[in-house]
């Protein structure tokens, strides 16, 4: 039975799924957001990784080292190159932490927090949410 939340690459290949109505859902503005999405911010949310379901292709991962020293995987698509998600957080156990844009519907998740702002860009506006100078506790 298909989960609640699907996803997939550009090209289709890799697909995965979810239930969890995700509860902490960032824009993010820190440079390895920056860096990793190739724009001035990332949105992403966690979800349990008990729930999260690999249904085909095969990611390719790539470990990072965030500004905690904390290490990372992202995981993106072999063939098209779009990232999907990051596992094995050190920093955060248990969870993956989606790409907004990766989903097929993702109308049905709203941003909560804007995070990193220290390193927004000048020309981009602060939008109407809770603000975090860096990662909130």
């Amino acid at each position: 039975m298909t989960k609640k939340y699907t996803a997939r690459c550009a090209c289709g290949a890799v697909t995965f799924e979810f239930d969890t109505d995700p509860d902490f859902i960032a824009v993010c503005h820190c440079l390895d957001c920056k860096k990793a999405s190739g724009a001035e911010a990332a949105t992403w949310f966690g979800v349990p990784e008990d729930d999260f379901t690999l249904l085909s292709g095969a990611p390719k991962t790539f470990h990072s080292i965030a500004d905690s020293g904390k290490g990372l995987d992202r995981n993106f698509c072999t063939e098209c190159g779009a990232r999907l998600y990051t596992s094995n957080l050190e920093s955060f156990p248990g969870l993956v932490f989606v790409q907004l844009g990766s989903l097929d519907h993702p109308e049905m998740i709203t941003p909560r927090l804007e995070m990193f702002i220290k390193r927004r860009a000048a020309w981009a506006k602060p939008l109407d949410m809770p603000q975090f100078e860096e990662m909130p506790s």
